[in-house]
């Protein structure tokens, strides 16, 4: 499909004394590979799991993502994000999986299109949405765009392509979003995995440097794929992104404040203000996806383990991350208490697999409460923090939680608001009544999800 893209504008882009042509590209719609998924949740209701191909299996493909469809479907979210699955760049190169060489087809190392089917067909019929790495700001240097379209890349004075700007990434080529062409040659390889690989949306990586008026472009045309319902996430945290019409920003401020919190005995009221700051400009039931790890601060800072004190910090610091508010993110083997982290570029460790059962089960535990909780998932929080205790209220209609972490190491007693004072809850992780008088002693990172 790329190809014949590109053969369209190479004719036009040889005369440099013309303009860039701005015009539509005549490349036919691919044809739709299976039945668009009808259960991709709706934005508020979404629950993300980060798969690193590399890391996730011990053959590092497609298939061993597919094999333990079962189990990241039982942990309780309900779209899987894989990490970019194009093939990488060698030149200049240092084999990261965001440096893109060609856009339209699968990397190799992973296995085939037939493979990736295999894994969305797998996560459709078990009611999953799937969604992909999609990285617009820059490709590899042996990407075929540098010869064939040099003048779809930024250059310097002296006419030479360059890296992106103050990023230290010399691996990669900045792309020009002045050029209309590549606009076009981008949004149409985006729209080919809708169609090719029936994919349900994508991770729109570093995406605080392209131009929000190009991430409008792209969100617009996507939108106007009417047989697909795409979830669309942009990794960035400019409140222009939800003009742009993306579903999702990305929680790294919330993330800095979970280090300041568990790591540097921060207050736990810092959490309050990110509410407000973060969803600047979210409308219409838009959201930040919030998480304690991810593929680059699990690399660079360490495991939630590690990070937070131990598994049960590592634990009450997810128990805010998720259901504060927000939608929450899983990062494969957080669940599995990963103690060691996955260093770039994500070849020397592979997840170890069901040694902690009694995490993995608290994160089940903690999403099936979501799941099950109108308030949790969509409800309006009302802050009740102290120094040492995130605590707060949720309400959606008839349904109330009321939610307690805390975020020491040591134990503590909160006293409760008197507007909550003597009241009965149901313990929404593990049953039974609960009823809350006028304290609560709360043991070392211990929580309370409470809902009526």
């Amino acid at each position: 499909m790329m190809t014949g893209l590109l053969a369209g504008c190479s004719g036009k882009e040889s005369d440099s004394t013309k303009p860039a042509d701005p015009s539509p590209p005549t490349t036919p719609t691919p044809t739709q590979y299976g039945t668009p998924f009808a259960g991709v949740p709706d934005r508020q209701d979404a629950a993300l799991y980060q798969v690193n191909m590399r890391a996730f299996s011990a053959g590092g493909k497609f298939a061993g993502v597919t094999a333990r469809l079962d189990s990241i479907k039982a942990l309780g979210v309900n779209t899987i994000y894989l990490m970019p699955v194009y093939p990488i760049g060698s030149l200049r190169g240092v084999n990261s999986p965001y440096a893109v060489q060609e856009y339209t087809t699968v990397n190799p190392e992973f296995g085939t299109l037939t493979d990736l089917r295999a894994l969305v067909d797998g996560a459709h019929q078990r009611g999953l949405a799937v969604i992909l790495d999609w990285v617009a700001n820059h490709t590899s240097w042996d990407n075929a765009w540098i010869q064939q379209h040099p003048d779809w890349y930024q250059q310097n004075g002296a006419g030479q392509i360059i890296s992106p700007p103050n990023s230290g990434f010399t691996d990669v080529a900045q792309l020009n979003f002045s050029s209309a062409p590549m606009r076009l040659a981008m949004i149409s390889a985006m729209k080919s995995w809708v169609y090719t690989a029936n994919v349900d949306g994508f991770r729109c990586d570093y995406a605080d440097a392209p131009p929000v008026d190009f991430w409008k472009q792209a969100v617009d045309t996507l939108r106007a794929i009417k047989t697909h319902k795409l979830l669309l996430l942009a990794e960035g945290n400019r409140s222009n992104h939800f003009t742009a019409g993306f579903d999702y920003i990305f929680g790294f401020n919330f993330y800095g404040g979970i280090y300041q919190v568990y790591k540097n005995g921060s207050s736990a009221t810092t959490f309050d203000a990110l509410n407000t700051s973060e969803y600047a400009g979210a409308t219409n039931g838009q959201q930040v996806v919030r998480y304690t790890t991810n593929h680059d601060v699990n690399g660079s800072d360490g495991t939630p383990v590690a990070l937070f004190g131990g598994q049960s910090g590592a634990l009450s610091a997810f128990v805010v991350a998720s259901l504060y508010r927000g939608v929450p993110m899983v990062y494969n083997g957080q669940e599995a208490g990963m103690s060691t982290a996955i260093p770039f570029p994500f070849t020397s460790v592979k997840v170890q697999w069901d040694t902690q059962p009694a995490i993995t089960k608290a994160h089940k535990q903690l999403l099936k409460a979501r799941a099950a909780s109108p308030a949790l998932r969509r409800g309006t929080p009302t802050g009740y923090s102290t120094a040492n205790v995130c605590a707060f209220t949720k309400t959606d209609g008839t349904d109330q939680a009321f939610v307690l972490a805390n975020t020491r190491n040591t134990a503590v007693q909160y006293t409760v608001p008197a507007a909550l004072a003597n009241s009965t809850w149901t313990d929404a992780l593990r049953g039974g009544s609960v009823v809350v008088g006028t304290t609560i002693t709360l043991p070392a990172y211990g929580y309370l999800v409470l809902r009526k």
